[in-house]
């Protein structure tokens, strides 16, 4: 078997290996603080979409989950806060420093755990991202421990994942909206992203020619580079850096929970220990790759290979699903984000009173965390965190429900603290209010000249009613 372990081994990988574990097992790490926050408020089992419903209903068509015969929330915390504890060890590098038995058994453990979440975790899991993780968790199982190389099938494999996501990004684009093809579709992304970032407003104002070079430089990084990643080095490392650069630039522009940050850490899989040499000083060892790691290897990148012939189909379908999962196990998936751009802004306002919803009703609005509300606030910087009921705010202004808004107005009504939790602000301090409301308004980016003037960073205008004033005890109760 020696033969086989030569042609496994990737020898000068081995920052890159550091990178790609360490990196994402950070993000299992948000990914588990994420649920143990926020899903017994959204999915446990007096959530706004409860699981235990959900699991009622689908049964074995939700996948793989531990919670299949079981579900309550102190479970769910038990296995988030477990993937939590395994993905610090994992950041701390302690498993790495045994066998490559080790690590393999770590991050299939938080792959397996996340995947329970993910599999019941419905409309506020149904991110491309979500699978993005749980693919790259599998992936960097076996990229062994400090004793051994790092295997190239691996780092092929995580190659092949990041292709995937560059290129069927840019392939969606494309072939989506006029607007990515005839160069002006920053001419409102800035603005009209889900969740802009506090540098947002600034990239907006840019010059025209300048959006227009951020597209057709975006086009060149998502449908020319990944080539480029299976080429020998030092081209592939380039290839590498390049989409690195363009990632950080979205992770200033805009708050796309930890899909910038993972994809960054997965570019690592291409760059070698030479492009840091002027910087680090790197001299190790390694024993030869036991013959069951090496066969283990093998198989897993068979699998990735019996896998990829869908997802290899749909990236030149004409056709082309996006964030689709071929399996229950999210191996091996279709990615691809913002195929269409909006041209305007619409964000829906949630108003409770005190008083009756007469012409004299003193309205208070319920502030998010992230998502734009008091025209005076500067946006916010969250991501890598994903809030996840910020961004299900942003689909619902573009008219999709999901059956979990109603619910969030009757816990905002009845002054539900596990929600309340999820806000930035509740007007009532835990009181209860006698009605709420939801008005829908147009934003935009304040002009130059008006921030100087009015000190805003958002412009608005009253679009209309989504729902009308309703209370606990209405017999009409409005449906958004």
């Amino acid at each position: 078997m020696e033969w086989l372990s030569d042609v496994l081994d990737a020898e000068g990988y081995e920052v890159g290996r550091q990178i790609l574990q360490r990196g994402v097992a950070a993000v299992y790490l948000i990914g588990f603080l994420s649920a143990i926050a926020q899903f017994p408020a959204l999915l446990g089992e007096h959530g706004l979409l409860p699981a235990p419903r959900f699991l009622a209903r689908a049964g074995k068509r939700a996948g793989p989950t531990l919670f299949r015969w079981h579900y309550s929330d102190r479970l769910l915390l038990a296995v988030a806060w477990a993937g939590a504890v395994v993905s610090a060890i994992l950041i701390a590098g302690l498993p790495q420093s045994g066998p490559p038995w080790l690590p393999m058994l770590a991050f299939l453990m938080i792959w397996g755990l996340y995947l329970s979440i993910v599999n019941v975790g419905q409309a506020f899991y149904g991110f491309g991202w979500e699978s993005l993780l749980l693919e790259a968790g599998f992936l960097v199982a076996f990229l062994g421990s400090n004793e051994v190389a790092p295997p190239f099938l691996v780092l092929l494999a995580i190659r092949w994942l990041v292709f995937r996501l560059e290129f069927g990004a840019g392939m969606i684009k494309i072939r989506g909206d006029r607007s990515w093809r005839d160069l002006t579709a920053l001419y409102y992304h800035h603005e009209t992203q889900p969740m802009p970032s506090p540098a947002s407003r600034f990239f907006h104002l840019l010059p025209k020619p300048l959006h227009r070079m951020e597209v057709a430089g975006n086009h060149f990084a998502q449908l020319v580079v990944p080539f480029f990643l299976f080429a020998p080095q030092p081209v592939a490392g380039t290839a590498a850096v390049i989409i690195v650069v363009t990632q950080l630039w979205l992770v200033i522009s805009g708050n796309f929970a930890w899909l910038n940050w993972i994809s960054i850490v997965l570019a690592f899989a291409a760059v070698p220990d030479s492009f840091y040499a002027t910087a680090v000083t790197i001299n190790v060892t390694y024993a030869p790759a036991p013959a069951w790691f090496a066969v283990v290897v093998v198989l897993m990148a068979l699998l990735v290979t019996y896998l990829s012939w869908q997802p290899l189909r749909n990236l030149f379908a004409r056709r082309q699903l996006m964030n689709a999962s071929f399996n229950r196990f999210h191996l091996c998936n279709a990615y691809g984000a913002f195929g269409s751009v909006t041209r305007v802004r619409y964000e829906v306002i949630i108003e409770g009173t005190m008083d009756d919803a007469g012409p004299g009703a003193q309205w208070r609005e319920y502030e998010f965390k992230g998502k734009p509300g008091d025209p005076s606030r500067r946006p916010r910087q969250y991501a890598p965190y994903h809030l996840r009921l910020d961004w299900m705010m942003w689909f619902l202004a573009l008219g999709s429900d999901g059956g979990w808004f109603t619910p969030l107005l009757v816990k905002l009504l009845q002054a539900d603290p596990r929600i309340l939790k999820l806000l930035r602000s509740d007007p009532f301090d835990g009181a209860r209010p006698r009605y709420l409301r939801a008005r829908v308004f147009h934003y935009r980016f304040s002009a130059r000249g008006e921030r100087r003037t009015t000190g805003l960073w958002w412009v608005r205008e009253s679009s209309g009613m989504l729902v009308d004033p309703v209370s606990l005890n209405s017999d009409h109760n409005s449906t958004p």
